[in-house]
This record gives structure tokens, C-alpha cells and sequence, in this order.
């Protein structure tokens, strides 16, 4: 019988000032309609790079998303002084040499990849290794492409090689995935999920008119250099993302010391908590951070609490959304613990602004830190301890 899933599952109440988080096509601030009502919105996507590059960084480990990888290699073949002629020719190398038949890409835009590579940036370090020990063979075979009819060049480097440079891993790919569908090794299932976030009461856009003014302005000039309308929204935004523990632990080899896991869900934890999306951020710095973190350890399948705001919070009397929406979230996790039981749930508690613990959501701690601690430490629990 197979083992169930584990899920570690974290439930964000955040209030964001004036912002235009996540822009859409009219560069406007994201919305969407939910409970008939108009919300503010920001896609998981706007959210989820901002965690990825946190976590890289406080990890040292930078990856990279990009179809540029034969331009970049060619312009670093070029600057160690290889002809224009043979850095290009290297480079398509890449692509045509990583698998049979090549990977798709574009011969017209310098071999771009058609699909996104994710990969640790220290592989351009090392393909460029690779090139310099080929460069015999590399040069054979572009004297021999002149003379050739053929409009595409034999590969000539190892596939063996290439391949297992492209497929590297991070712990950032271990988390969020990476689709490679080409390289059979390439494909990461992602470890985690992120819904898109959504204000939990109504939040129509609110106009800014701004003008800028000219420092220099010319004899007969009036009025302003710059006139424009931007919008913002504002609100408390809940935000919801699962971490599969037993698709992590299997991405990163299914050996890995739990000291390992144990700091990597740590590390998860506390920048899911504290990253924020940076659209407009020079005008409107809505630096904040949560008023209220909940989470719950389950095994069998992760519980979003997103249904809660399906009706939209009204404000308390003396104004504000944020205690009314701490007890919707409250009142909707009674809800669902009555309606599935506890038997799943492993663990689970809560950090926030406030001071009074509030039992239903479980243990108190008294920061994130201790939180993203007692998240691992649940997550890990092991099965026959329950």
C-alpha cells in the first residue's frame, strides 16, 4: 500500500499598502471576481520569483531561467578570444550536441532554446570548460560545415555531457520544479504550490494623478514636464502555498541528511513568509509583512483555507479588515478540522502581530522564526510517531 503524502501547508494574512504588486497588460494593478465581489490580485508567479531568488541567495546557489544560453556561451567563447565565426558555431553546438536531433531552438535568433532552461548559472562555467576541451574537434568540424552543403552541422560534443550539465539541480529547482521535457533526466516535479493571492474584502483600483515637474524649465513653459494617472490597490491579501515533503525529499535523492531537508523547509518557510512581489516597488515600497502565519502538517492532501473569504470580510466597526478576516480564517480552520478530522493533521500552529494565542489554529510562537522551526520539525515527524 502506498505511503500517503505529506504536506506542510501555510496560510498568510497580509495587509499591503498602496501598491501595484502585479501589473496586467494595461499596466494596471491585477484583479479578479470572487464571492461577486472585485478584488485586488497577485499572481503566484509574481510571488513565487521573489521567494525563488531569496532562497538562491541566501543559499549562494544562482540559477537561471532562459532561452539564452547559446548567446550567452558564444559571448563568453568570444571574450576569451575565440573567432565570432567559431564562439557561434560552439554555441549552436550546445543545442544541436545535448540530445538526438538537437534541442528545439530558433537557428535564426542564435540557437535560442525554444523551451526555458532552469539551471545552476555555474554551468555556463562549465560548458565553456567543456568547449575548451573540444576546441580541436570543434574547429575540424566547422572547416568541414563550410564546405558542406548541409544547412545544420553534425553534433560534435559529447550528448552524455551536455546533458548532465543542462539537468543540474539547485535546491530551488528541487522546490518549485523545472519542465524539461526534452532531456528524459531534465523534468523536476515541483515540490511546491502557490495560489495566487487575493484581497479577503473588496478592493477597487484607486486612481493617483501625478505630474512631474521640470527642474529646467525653458522661458513660456507651464505646468508640468509629466502628466498621469497610475493605479494602486490596497488591502489584506490572503496567500496560500503547500510544501510536498515526500516530493522534496525524493527530488533531492531520497538520501538526503535531514539536516538537509530540515534547514531547506526552514529556509521555505520563513521567505514565503517574508518575500514580497516588486512591481512599483520604488513608488510605493509596500514593504510590509503578515499580520497572521498558520500552519498545518497533513498527511494525504494539502488544505487551502482560501474558500474562507469566498463571502468578502466586512470591516470591524472602528474601521480595518485585519481582525475581521484573523477570525474568518479562524472560524473556516474549526470548520474544516469538524468536517475532515484531525487524524491527518500532524501538526500545526501560528505567529502573528497580535498577542493573545487563538487556540483553534494551534501551538503560539512567538516569531517566524520559531514558526518556520516548528514547521520543519512537524513536517518531519515521523510516521509512527503520530
Amino acid at each position: 500500500m502506498p505511503v500517503p503524502a505529506r504536506f506542510l501547508d501555510l496560510h498568510v494574512l497580509q495587509p499591503v499598502t498602496a501598491a501595484n504588486a502585479n501589473r496586467d497588460e494595461n499596466n494596471e494593478p491585477k484583479t479578479i471576481q470572487f464571492g461577486n465581489v472585485m478584488r485586488a490580485f497577485i499572481s503566484s508567479q509574481a510571488w513565487k520569483r521573489p521567494l525563488r531568488l531569496d532562497v538562491e541567495r541566501e543559499l549562494d546557489e544562482p540559477a537561471a531561467r532562459t532561452r539564452m544560453l547559446p548567446v550567452v556561451i558564444a559571448e563568453r567563447l568570444r571574450r576569451q578570444g575565440w573567432s565570432d565565426e567559431l564562439a557561434a558555431f560552439t554555441a549552436a553546438q550546445i543545442v544541436l550536441s545535448a540530445k538526438k536531433d538537437g534541442l528545439k531552438h530558433n537557428a535564426n535568433e542564435n540557437h535560442r532554446t525554444q523551451a526555458m532552461l532552469y539551471m545552476p548559472q555555474e554551468v555556463t562555467e562549465d560548458l565553456i570548460t567543456l568547449c575548451e576541451k573540444h576546441r580541436g574537434e570543434l574547429e575540424e568540424a566547422l572547416a568541414e560545415h563550410r564546405t558542406s552543403k548541409k544547412q545544420t552541422p553534425p553534433p560534435v560534443l559529447p550528448a552524455k555531457d551536455i546533458a548532465a550539465q543542462l539537468t543540474r539541480r539547485t535546491a530551488s529547482i528541487n522546490l518549485f520544479g523545472r519542465m524539461l521535457a526534452e532531456l528524459p533526466t531534465g523534468h523536476v516535479e515541483a515540490a511546491v504550490q502557490m495560489s495566487p493571492a487575493f484581497t479577503v474584502h473588496r478592493s477597487d483600483l484607486q486612481p493617483d494623478f501625478f505630474t512631474t515637474v521640470e527642474d529646467w524649465p525653458q522661458p513660456g513653459d507651464n505646468g508640468s514636464a509629466h502628466l498621469q494617472t497610475a493605479f494602486l490597490t490596497a488591502g489584506v491579501f490572503y496567500r496560500f502555498a503547500t510544501l510536498n515533503i515526500t516530493d522534496l525529499q525524493r527530488n533531492l535523492g531520497g538520501n538526503a541528511p535531514a539536516h538537509t531537508i530540515k534547514d531547506l523547509i526552514e529556509l521555505f518557510t520563513w521567505h514565503f513568509i517574508m518575500s514580497m512581489p516588486q512591481g512599483k516597488k520604488t513608488a510605493t515600497a509596500p514593504h510590509t509583512i503578515p499580520d497572521l502565519v498558520h500552519y498545518a502538517v497533513r498527511d494525504s492532501r494539502p488544505i487551502s483555507y482560501g474558500a474562507a473569504f469566498e463571502q468578502p470580510v466586512k470591516a470591524a466597526p472602528g474601521g480595518g479588515h485585519i481582525a475581521p478576516a484573523r477570525q474568518a480564517l479562524t472560524d473556516y480552520a474549526t470548520a474544516i478540522n469538524r468536517l475532515v478530522g484531525t487524524r491527518r493533521r500532524i501538526a500545526h500552529g501560528h505567529a502573528g502581530a497580535h498577542h493573545k494565542p487563538i487556540t483553534e489554529l494551534g501551538a503560539h510562537h512567538q516569531s517566524f522564526d520559531d514558526l518556520a522551526a516548528a514547521c520543519a520539525a512537524g513536517a518531519l515527524t515521523p510516521r509512527d510517531d503520530q
